[in-house]
């Protein structure tokens, strides 16, 4: 055999060895968790893109707004409700795609988000804090909240949240 042959042959082992590793690497990972991964791939793509700033922002609002519209019923009720709360609360914050899920940032990183329950196949949705948000309160405190419903008085909540995450 020559030389040529057995580099190709042993190339061809090398990437067979590393497919099958890398298969087993992504069985760690849920269907739901590559596609949030894939999901976030494109938004940093999309991020990529030149424009104005107002263009995209005003791009990635849309895709937000997208994002709540496919969600189902219920979680999606939530999601523009709390996208209303999130944008009068906190004008600064800009919404944002973060993994597939709506979400709210404040200088490029990631404040808050929500994320639906049909997204993890969870039983409640969930609105969350970043470690950016400075909701710091002893030496514990919550960073996300189940959310089965929506009411008056967590909207209120949610609100005070968002004010004191930005402070």
């Amino acid at each position: 055999m020559t030389n040529t042959r057995k580099t190709a042959e042993k190339a061809t082992e090398k990437t067979t060895a590393t497919t099958a590793s890398d298969k087993t690497k992504a069985e760690g990972f849920t269907a739901e968790e590559r596609s949030a991964m894939k999901e976030r791939a494109k938004e940093v793509k999309a991020s990529a893109r030149r424009g104005s700033r107002a263009e995209k922002a005003a791009e990635e609002e849309a895709a937000v707004v997208a994002k709540i519209a496919e969600m189902q019923d219920s979680d999606r009720d939530m999601a523009e409700r709390i996208h209303a709360v999130v944008k009068e609360s906190a004008p600064e914050l800009a919404p944002k795609l973060w993994y597939g899920m709506p979400a709210y940032a404040k200088d490029g990183k990631v404040v808050c988000f929500f994320q639906s329950a049909q997204k993890f196949n969870a039983r409640y949705a969930t609105f969350g804090f970043n470690d950016v948000a400075n909701l710091d309160d002893g030496t514990m405190w919550p960073a996300a909240y189940a959310l089965k419903e929506l009411t008056a008085a967590d909207e209120a909540r949610i609100a005070e949240l968002v004010k004191k995450a930005v402070s």
